[in-house]
């Protein structure tokens, strides 16, 4: 580990928490109905999208109705992206000539862009045409994270409001997170991008000269405008196959810098406007605070680790002083590939850098158990907010269980139907994850696709269903993923992971928001203080520690001590 190293950690920081309140502020004012400096501008576009889709923005919803409504849009967009991807040999903008994509990986592809998950079983410029990354993939990554968004702001409504039976309406949550947020943002992160040097066209390639005096066709297409809200809606999934290590995606120190700063600058602001809209901001300085010490901790595991090198190499007497360079870019080198590991898992982005399956035992080991702790570090956009609320519901309820008091988040009583949606959503990733991954480890078929014998073909497996279920979309490359059994099982965990997830957290702000706004008492567990905040961590870890614990001792950690004992696999 190197001071710059940590100094350009420290610089990335402090950057996203330098537009966490203004950031916050200005979305608390966008889903209250507020007037921002944009509204002049985009408020006649936006009841133009009432008018020609017949939405009443004055009527609410209840959760049952918001939920639906979600439900909806969601199968509506499954079966379009399906279409077009099944279709792209007969559609127009596809200058490879590509056939249409085989039904499984179709699936697959359409499920995890609808769920924010953005894991890709295939390479995306051998793969698939320009309308189909323009059209359905990059539409799916505005609109699943608005969807993550508007999620979000209904939870958020539960708190703020006394003695209610609706949640905002869902339509309008949608239009605004995408016309508001999503939309002038990635337009500016583009410009951005293409000012660095990524390509935004629609030729299909160009043929460049080496060194040697080859030919060489390189891949090309709207990259950067697929760049821009791949980070900024923490969808993750890459127009190359490499992902951000293309140099065409993130040719740059820079570039990645500003990758990593954008993927995080919704989510973590969301926090701030959740304090907001709820009337104590030190509630999302507190959820804020709890993200930072978990991040950072995995920041400098993941650091440390791969700066450590190689335990086999070293006993063969090869210096550690480089560290483990495996799988990494020479321009981006150990601290930016541990800082970008850290945060795509701790959001669930899923792009990387880097080769996680190339990381040390427990250099990998990090950014899968930062997936496991629930990603609410802090998570996707949206989702990671009201994953971060059902932990801290649970927190309070402990909290209660110990001084004999009916625990209260934020002047609302929390009682046993609460618990039971809470502990039903906590549920969802643990059966998911171990589920498949137990089955998977069994089957013939499915152990075939396994890269690496040993423990880390297990961490393959592990990591490929930790990714999926969490949303998130990274893997561990080794693991052979585009075969029927595993296009089939990680799209079921990816639906799993959103939405059997999503709507006990909805009925759970349901029955939240038809309670009574009580004010704080003597007796009332302060929920924004440093006590608070270790609790919270506390019921983070031991979640993630007693669920996945026993699977992860069989992977990354048997692998570490097998390494150090000199045994490869």
């Amino acid at each position: 580990m190197t001071l710059v190293g940590w100094a350009q950690i420290a610089a990335l920081f402090l950057a996203v928490l330098l537009t966490v309140k203004p950031l916050g502020l200005y979305m608390a004012r966008v889903f209250s109905g507020e007037r921002t400096f944009i509204t002049p501008v985009l408020a006649p576009v936006e009841k133009g999208f009432y008018r020609l889709a017949g939405i009443d923005e004055t009527r609410e919803q209840g959760w049952l109705a918001y939920t639906l409504a979600m439900l909806a849009f969601s199968v509506a967009g499954f079966v379009s992206l399906y279409a077009i991807m099944r279709f792209q040999d007969v559609l127009p903008l596809n200058p490879q000539g590509f056939p249409a994509v085989p039904p499984d990986l179709a699936f697959n592809t359409a499920v995890s862009f609808l769920t924010n998950t953005n894991w890709q079983n295939y390479a995306g410029e051998a793969t698939m045409s320009h309308l189909t990354q323009m059209a359905g993939l990059t539409v799916h990554n505005f609109t699943s994270a608005a969807t993550g968004i508007a999620l979000a702001m209904a939870v958020t409504r539960a708190f703020a409001r006394s003695k209610v039976a609706t949640l905002g309406n869902f339509w309008v949550d949608l239009v605004r997170a995408n016309l508001y947020v999503l939309l002038p943002f990635a337009v500016v992160t583009a410009l951005a991008f293409v000012a660095m040097g990524l390509p935004q066209t629609l030729d299909a390639s160009v043929t460049a000269t080496t060194l040697e005096g080859a030919q060489q066709t390189l891949a090309l297409g709207p990259v950067a405008s697929q760049e821009a809200i791949k980070q900024i809606g923490t969808n993750g999934g890459g127009f190359f196959n490499v992902n951000a290590a293309h140099p065409f995606e993130n040719p740059t120190a820079l570039s990645n810098l500003l990758n990593i700063y954008v993927m995080l600058a919704v989510s973590a602001a969301l926090a701030y406007t959740f304090g907001q809209m709820v009337g104590d901001r030190r509630q999302g300085w507190a959820f804020l605070a709890t993200i930072a010490v978990l991040l950072v901790a995995g920041v400098g595991l993941a650091y440390w680790a791969e700066t450590s090198g190689n335990p086999i190499l070293t006993s063969l007497g090869l210096d550690p002083a480089m560290g483990n360079m495996e799988g990494k870019e020479v321009r981006f080198g150990q601290s930016a590939s541990a800082l970008y590991a850290a945060v795509t898992t701790g959001l669930s982005d899923g792009g990387v850098n880097a080769m996680h399956g190339s990381f040390t035992a427990l250099g990998g080991l990090v950014p899968m158990f930062l997936i496991q702790l629930g990603e609410v570090l802090p998570g996707g956009t949206g989702s990671g907010l009201y994953g971060l609320i059902v932990f801290a519901l649970l927190s309070v309820f402990v909290a209660g269980l110990m001084v004999g008091r009916t625990p209260e988040f934020l002047g609302k009583k929390i009682e046993g139907r609460e618990m039971k949606y809470a502990v039903l959503a906590i549920l969802i990733l643990p059966v998911a994850i171990l589920g498949f991954a137990a089955v998977s480890a069994m089957l013939p078929v499915a152990v075939a696709s396994i890269g690496t014998p040993g423990p880390h073909g297990l961490s393959e497996i592990l990591y490929a269903f930790t990714s999926a279920a969490g949303n998130n979309g990274s893997a561990f490359g080794g693991l052979s993923g585009n075969t029927p059994w595993y296009n089939t099982t990680l799209g079921i965990a990816m639906l799993l992971g959103r939405f059997a997830y999503v709507v006990p957290v909805m009925a759970l702000a349901g029955s939240i928001a038809a309670k009574v706004k009580a004010p704080a008492s003597a007796g009332t567990f302060p929920t924004h203080t440093p006590l608070f905040v270790g609790l919270l961590i506390g019921i983070i870890l031991i979640l993630g520690g007693l669920q996945f614990f026993p699977a992860l001792a069989l992977g990354p950690i048997a692998e570490h001590f097998a390494m150090l004992a000199g045994q490869t696999f």
